[in-house]
């Protein structure tokens, strides 16, 4: 069974490239994305492993640490991460897990109990390890999207959905389709018009149940 929205992720140790963690205390009080890949020098994830590298700076305005996890080992992960960083044109500064043994693939579930890997494996078989799971600071999850081998992730979309959980999180709101920060968010039908009132100001209402109001800053 997948992990569920708003469930406790797993706790773990592992070795990484850049020494071993404790995965709670790791992410300590910030939110935390975790990022998967089935083998180390495959070409779609050398390009996500580029994709997530940029976007360093925009990591850290939203006080988001980014891990990601193969299942290789840690020598594999140093020679990778210099392929990475000449693709992307900047240098890897978060780590990556080195998941041999499969432990984190199967505590979140991404490979069932029973996997294994044959020698001489491919990256099909241990394809279902393409996961991104997107963790609170309370150490919930509160997304997880996961993607075939053959279409590569947009982490513009990760980066959207993450500024929606937090502008959820932190502001009491939803948000609707297609939501980009800035823009109207949806007022919970919990929250009387008044209070809403009080809380937005005046906000649209296209629908006696869809609420709009200006995103609180």
């Amino acid at each position: 069974m997948s992990l569920r929205i708003n469930e406790t992720v797993p706790d773990f140790e592992a070795p990484t490239s850049q020494g071993t963690i404790n995965f709670h205390d790791w992410i300590g009080d910030s939110w935390a994305i975790l990022f998967s890949h089935p083998k180390d020098f495959t070409p779609v994830c050398t390009t996500e492993f580029s994709a997530v590298a940029r976007l360093n700076d925009e990591w850290q305005k939203r006080g988001t640490k980014v891990i990601g996890v193969s299942v290789d080992g840690v020598d594999d992960h140093q020679g990778w991460i210099k392929d990475i960083a000449s693709y992307a044109g900047c240098d890897v500064g978060f780590p990556i897990i080195a998941d041999e043994e499969l432990k984190v693939s199967k505590l979140f579930n991404m490979l069932p109990a029973e996997a294994y890997m044959p020698d001489g494996r491919t990256p099909a078989d241990s394809a279902t390890v393409r996961s991104v799971f997107i963790i609170g600071p309370d150490k919930q999850l509160k997304l997880s999207m996961t993607y075939p081998m053959n279409v590569g992730r947009n982490f513009g979309e990760i980066l959207r959905a993450l500024d929606a959980l937090q502008t959820a999180a932190g502001q009491g709101v939803a948000t609707p389709a297609d939501w980009t920060s800035g823009e109207d968010v949806i007022i919970p039908p919990t929250v009387s018009d008044a209070d809403a009132m009080a809380k937005f100001g005046d906000f649209n209402a296209p629908l006696p149940y869809v609420r709009l109001a200006k995103q609180p800053q």
